[in-house]
């Protein structure tokens, strides 16, 4: 019962496809690739997702309700992170054989991380935002201050929605982010996103509203980017991409499983801070909403 897509066929052959609809090399049992639930290619439809690097690429599987299958082009890092996954060297397993990859393939561009703290990685620009003054009052008398470059935090967590419960992401920047090539020193981070398609959030038990063209990476059950429209077109980019694939609570990949869309919230930094506790990250958000110092958007799940 397994889906190939012909992008999927384009990359691995035609003999290899044929064995594995025929079953030859089909898992029967697996973990899915998207929700992390196992899954049966003997029971239930499962889609054949190929995760392609620059050198090379992984076969996984997924269930067809979770994401049809598809080709989806990732770093060699996160493809180096996702074999050591397979191979036993993490705690959960999957089926997902290396297969070679086509000589075409490539990866988009993914911004180096700087040292960032878990899980953050720096801002494109120009789409979302670029660098910060230097903390005040600190630079040598008569001399400017250093420019740093701002990072994303993202914080998962599970969210009450009316009466549903939901994924949902929180970013916030380590420090102000100003506009790509302005000399001002405020905060213009919200004001980019609106530019980007999200909307002010003024009521969390209301969802935010889609922002086209926006997407949630997801493979092996961990958080690995949330990509936008490329400029010029074509395939998305990467927003913001983890310094190396998220662990995500099983809670949240229930949920996303369920919904198949991720609730995205942003608010600038010092807004929301470090919350251990969900109830506590809930009221964090509640406040910036009634303070107008809350954005959101809603996407689905990358390839649906």
């Amino acid at each position: 019962m397994l889906d190939v897509s012909n992008d999927v066929r384009a990359e691995i052959g035609d003999e290899e496809a044929d064995r594995l609809l025929a079953g030859d090399n089909a898992p029967g049992a697996y973990d899915c690739t998207s929700c992390r639930t196992p899954g049966n290619t003997e029971q239930e439809r499962t889609s054949t997702v190929l995760f392609v690097g620059q050198e090379t690429a992984v076969l996984a599987f997924a269930h067809a309700t979770c994401v049809p299958s598809q080709v989806v082009p990732v770093s060699e890092d996160q493809l180096r992170g996702a074999v050591r996954s397979i191979t036993g060297e993490d705690t959960a397993p999957s089926y997902a054989p290396p297969v070679p990859a086509a000589a075409h393939a490539s990866a988009p561009h993914f911004p180096a991380p700087a040292a960032p703290p878990a899980y953050a990685a720096p801002v494109p620009s120009p789409t979302a935002a670029s660098h910060t003054s230097a903390p005040s009052g600190h630079a040598p008398s008569g001399q400017a201050p250093v420019p740093q470059q701002a990072v994303l935090g993202v914080t998962s967590g599970v969210v009450l929605v009316g009466q549903e419960t939901c994924p949902a992401l929180v970013v916030e920047p380590t420090a102000p982010i100003i506009r790509p090539g302005s000399a001002g020193h405020g905060d213009e981070f919200l004001q980019l996103l609106g530019e980007q398609g999200f909307a002010p959030v003024v009521d969390l038990g209301r969802p935010p509203a889609p922002n086209p063209g926006w997407s949630v990476l997801l493979a092996m059950g961990r958080l690995h980017a949330v990509l936008m429209p490329a400029p010029g077109g074509g395939r998305p980019v990467a927003w913001w991409q983890a310094h190396s694939p998220m662990p995500l609570s099983e809670g949240w990949r229930s949920a996303v499983g369920r919904s198949q869309k991720v609730l995205i919230y942003a608010a600038a930094a010092g807004t929301i801070g470090t919350q251990p506790r969900e109830d506590q990250l809930r009221a964090a958000l509640d406040r910036a909403a009634a303070r107008g110092a809350l954005v959101g958007a809603s996407m689905p799940l990358a390839g649906t």
